[in-house]
């Protein structure tokens, strides 16, 4: 069955934790925005973890280097995943994951600026990582002729773990799972509603309703 992943991309400990506590019911991960760690520091991965401690917590560290020291780091204060991004060297990755098998942790490649999302999704899927975000930054979703149902493609032929993460909402979450997705990915979906509690519930609701092949 797909996760489903709400990014918390807001700025303070206190108002994550507060729509955290919201939508806690209806998601499987609690990720912490890049945003929101470099705002608040890794006190708030800890906060988070102290606060749902049967959450799966997602430090969006986005790894570009030492891999092994950054992932470390991150799973010390209560990260069960990181992400490293997948234009980085194959060194930086496989130490992050060097660093996961020690904590019994996780790590995730974010797929951000890699220009043949399938074929690294292949590579790094081969050093050990989680599974692969193939993620289309904020800034690339504002550009003319962006779609998910790109990343929902991409999916499909890597044949890897994946999640997706761009332009998930209540209208692509069901394509997200028909293709096979291992987490799906909302953020502003979520933060952004008005009911962010019932859109999480929404969200939910429509994995559940679909049936994979």
């Amino acid at each position: 069955m797909t996760k489903l992943q709400v990014a918390i991309d807001l700025l303070t400990t206190e108002a994550a934790l507060e729509l955290a506590h919201k939508v806690a019911p209806y998601v499987d991960i609690i990720e912490l925005g890049t945003p929101l760690i470099k705002s608040e520091g890794l006190s708030v991965v800890t906060a988070m973890k102290t606060a749902f401690p049967d959450k799966l917590i997602f430090a969006d560290m986005k790894i570009a280097d030492t891999g092994f020291l950054e992932a470390e780091i991150a799973f010390k204060a209560g990260a069960d995943l990181v992400t490293v991004m997948g234009a980085v060297d194959d060194a930086t990755v496989k130490g992050a994951v060097e660093a996961a098998a020690k904590y019994g942790k996780k790590v995730v490649v974010d797929t951000i600026g890699v220009k043949d999302r399938v074929q690294r999704a292949k590579e790094v899927t081969a050093f050990g990582v989680a599974f692969v975000e193939l993620h289309a930054g904020l800034d690339e979703q504002t550009l003319a002729g962006y779609s998910v149902q790109t990343l929902i493609s991409e999916g499909k032929l890597a044949k890897v773990p994946f999640s997706v993460a761009g332009g998930v909402n209540i209208s692509t979450i069901k394509d997200v799972v028909a293709a096979g997705a291992d987490v799906a990915v909302a953020g502003g979906a979520i933060y952004g509603a008005e009911d962010p509690a019932a859109a999480a519930k929404a969200l939910k609701e429509a994995i559940n309703s679909v049936t994979v092949a």
